[in-house]
C-alpha cells in the first residue's frame, strides 16, 4: 500500500510555521503581553512564543516515517536514506551555523555591512538549495553550476567572516535550523531502527523520555550531545505519533486514534504536573516540564486536526496558510531577506504600527505577506527543499 499523504501533518506544520514568523517578529513591537513573548532563561513561564519551536519538532518528527516509507516505496536503499538523512542534517546545521553568528558579525571589520552579508547569505542558500526542475542538456549543466555558485559563495562568506570583539564563526547554540537537523538526525535513526513496529517505536519514545530526565536530574552526562536530549524527544515523540496513526488511523473509525492523541496528551499533562517541583517551565533551559507540556498540547492538536482535515475534509479552513505547510524552509528563510533590505534602505515602520494591538496586526499582516511570497516563488520554481 503505497504512503498516503496526510493532511494532518501538512496543516500542523502550516501553524507552527505561520505562528513562528509571527511570534519571531513581534519581539520589536513594544507594549504588549508578556505571554506572548519568550520567557527569560530562568523565568517559570511558559510564553506563547515558548510553544512554537517544541510544536515544530513534533510535526517534523511526524513526518519522518512518511517521508522515509516513501522513498523505500520508491525503490530507495537503506544507504540511499542514509545519504539523504546525512545531506539533509547537514544542510540545516550548515545554514543554522550562518544564522547564528550573524548576530556577532562585524561589518566594519570586513568591508561587507552586515545587510549586505546577510543578502549575499540568502542568495547563496537559495542557489545551493532551490528545487530546480528537472531538465536535460546544457539547462541542467546549468543548474548545477548555480548550485555550485552558491556553494562557493557561501565558502567566501565563512572566509571573510569577522566578529566582534574577536568573536570567531562557531556553532554557538546552533541556531533553530541546526537545532532541527540534529533532532531531525536523531528522529530519522529511531525511526530506521524501529521502523513501523509499534512495541519497538513505544519503546524507543519511552527511552527518550527516561534519558531526557534522567540527563536533567543530573543522573546521566549527555553534554556532549550536539543538541539537549529534549529536543530529540520532541522529535521521536512526533514520530511515536505517526507510528500509532498508520496503525491506529481510520476514517471512518476516527476516536481511536484520536482518543489515543488524547490520552497521551492527559499522560504528558500528568508527568508536566508531577515534574514541576522539580523544574521550572524553561524553553531556554528545554527543561522536562517544558517537554511534557509541549508533547501534551501537540497530542491534542494531532487529535484535533486528524478529525478536522483527514475525516471532515476540512482542510479548506487553512488554505490562507497553506504555503507554510508545503515550502516551510523557504518561508522561514524570507524574513531574514526583507530585514535585510529594510535595514539597507534605512526602511522602518511608522511608530504607531510598532505599539500593542497595531503592532500585533502588522506582525500577524507581515507573516499572512510571507506566506504569499513563498506560494507565488513556488510556482516560478523558487523553492528551498532539502
Amino acid at each position: 500500500m503505497k504512503t498516503a499523504r496526510i493532511a494532518t501533518i501538512d496543516v500542523f506544520r502550516a501553524i507552527t510555521m505561520f505562528l513562528m514568523l509571527f511570534v519571531n517578529d513581534i519581539p520589536g513591537v513594544k507594549q504588549i503581553p508578556h505571554w506572548l513573548l519568550h520567557a527569560d532563561m530562568n523565568e517559570d513561564m511558559l510564553g506563547f512564543s515558548d510553544i512554537i519551536f517544541p510544536c515544530f519538532l513534533f510535526v517534523m518528527g511526524m513526518s519522518v516515517p512518511f517521508a522515509i516509507q516513501k522513498r523505500q516505496e520508491k525503490g530507495e536503499t537503506l544507504w540511499g536514506t542514509l545519504r539523504h538523512i546525512v545531506e539533509r542534517t547537514v544542510a540545516l546545521i550548515v545554514m543554522g551555523l550562518f544564522t547564528v553568528n550573524l548576530g556577532s558579525y562585524d561589518g566594519a571589520a570586513t568591508g561587507l555591512p552586515y545587510s549586505r552579508y546577510l543578502i549575499l547569505l540568502i542568495i547563496a542558500f537559495f542557489l545551493t538549495w532551490n528545487l530546480y526542475p528537472k531538465a536535460e542538456g546544457i539547462r541542467k549543466h546549468l543548474f548545477t553550476g548555480m548550485k555550485w555558485l552558491g556553494v562557493l559563495l557561501m565558502v567566501a562568506l565563512f572566509c571573510i567572516f569577522e566578529g566582534k570583539n574577536g568573536a570567531v564563526f562557531a556553532p554557538k547554540w546552533w541556531g533553530i535550523l541546526g537545532l532541527i537537523g540534529w533532532t531531525y538526525l536523531v528522529t530519522a535513526i529511531v525511526f530506521l531502527i524501529t521502523r513501523i513496529r509499534l512495541v519497538w517505536m513505544a519503546s524507543a519514545w519511552g527511552m527518550v523520555v527516561v534519558l531526557t530526565i534522567l540527563s536533567h536530574n543530573g543522573m546521566l552526562n549527555l553534554s556532549g550531545l550536539p543538541s539537549d536530549m529534549t529536543h530529540h524527544a520532541l522529535g521521536v515523540s512526533g514520530a511515536f505519533a505517526s507510528v500509532l496513526l498508520i496503525h491506529l488511523g481510520n476514517k471512518e473509525k476516527p476516536f481511536k486514534f484520536v482518543g489515543t492523541m488524547f490520552g497521551l496528551g492527559t499522560l504528558m499533562l500528568a508527568l508536566f504536573f508531577l515534574s514541576h517541583p522539580h523544574w521550572i517551565i524553561s524553553k531556554i533551559q528545554a527543561t522536562p516540564t517544558w517537554l511534557f507540556v509541549c508533547c501534551a498540547i501537540s497530542f491534542a492538536m494531532v487529535g484535533i486536526l486528524y478529525y478536522l482535515t483527514d475525516v471532515k475534509n476540512k482542510g479548506g479552513w487553512f488554505s490562507l496558510i497553506k504555503p507554510a505547510g508545503t515550502v516551510t524552509l523557504t518561508c522561514y528563510i524570507i524574513p531574514y531577506l526583507w530585514y535585510a533590505v529594510q535595514s539597507l534602505v534605512g526602511f522602518r515602520y511608522p511608530d504607531f504600527l510598532c505599539v500593542g494591538l497595531l503592532g500585533l496586526c502588522r506582525s500577524l499582516l507581515f507573516s499572512f505577506v510571507i506566506v504569499w511570497i513563498a506560494g507565488w516563488l513556488m510556482k516560478v520554481n523558487v523553492r528551498l527543499k532539502i
